[in-house]
């Protein structure tokens, strides 16, 4: 499958686009040789793989290292990195980090949350200095601690015509896809058929141009269930985890 390009990505509204987390060489490896569309090198990284309490205490030099490893391992996938929680908190610092993680991770897209002004500004610049952005809206994890939680976004008329107003505004910016998290379904269906660019659902319904999954999750890697929105297609922690025991016992024998 040949490497998709901005253009492509573009073109593939409505076609159902399919993304999955990455966050290691080997596993990088594994999707290179897929037809995954695109991999997200997650902020995620912190709870997966770190064992943070939340994506807040990732920091960008541990992304850089995420990414770097990544497209070592999947030179032919379309990568998308996280910009991590405190790197953007002004138009300046946003366009630093994000210029030096797209350069030191060779990706083709930086992901970043959120649709306040000052970011809505920032996607303009980076665009217009050439590194193309993902959005992200509803559920973002890099403000849980201001937003009281994990929860559905959309549930009422006025958060769903919020929900949309960023939408459309971060289209305007120049993001050319947009992550929706833990959206309502009806209003996620609304975004998406609305807009011009692919939205990409986790936890939004099946009504998104695309979805993302953590990898981890999907083959329930970890000790922690997976969330609802992803109901694992193994259990790879047990199944480790025998196979471990088994060979312990095979060498006291």
């Amino acid at each position: 499958m040949k490497k998709l390009n901005l253009r492509d990505i573009k073109k593939a509204k409505g076609q159902k686009l399919q993304v999955l987390t990455c966050y290691d060489f080997q596993m990088a490896q594994l999707f290179n040789e897929t037809d995954l569309d695109m991999i997200l090198v997650g902020d995620s990284v912190g709870n997966v793989v770190l064992g943070y309490e939340t994506t807040v205490e990732v920091t960008l030099t541990e992304m850089e290292i995420f990414g770097k490893a990544v497209r070592r391992g999947a030179p032919d996938k379309f990568l998308i990195v996280d910009l991590p929680f405190g790197s953007y908190s002004t138009v300046t610092q946003g366009v630093h980090s994000a210029t030096k993680l797209f350069q030191a991770t060779r990706c083709e897209a930086i992901k970043l949350e959120g649709a306040f002004p000052y970011q809505l500004k920032l996607i303009e610049r980076l665009t217009q200095t050439g590194i193309p952005v993902m959005g992200h809206i509803g559920l973002t994890p890099q403000s849980v601690h201001q937003l009281g939680g994990y929860f559905t976004h959309g549930k009422t008329e006025d958060d769903g015509e919020r929900l949309l107003r960023e939408a459309r505004a971060l289209q305007a910016a120049g993001c050319f896809s947009i992550v929706l998290e833990m959206v309502e379904e009806g209003v996620a269906t609304r975004i998406t058929e609305e807009l011009k660019i692919p939205t990409i659902g986790i936890g939004a319904g099946r009504k998104t141009d695309g979805q993302v999954l953590v990898i981890n999750d999907l083959l329930k890697m970890g000790a922690r269930t997976p969330p609802k929105f992803c109901p694992p297609i193994a259990d790879h922690y047990q199944e480790r985890k025998n196979l471990i025991t088994q060979y312990l016992i095979d060498q006291r024998k």
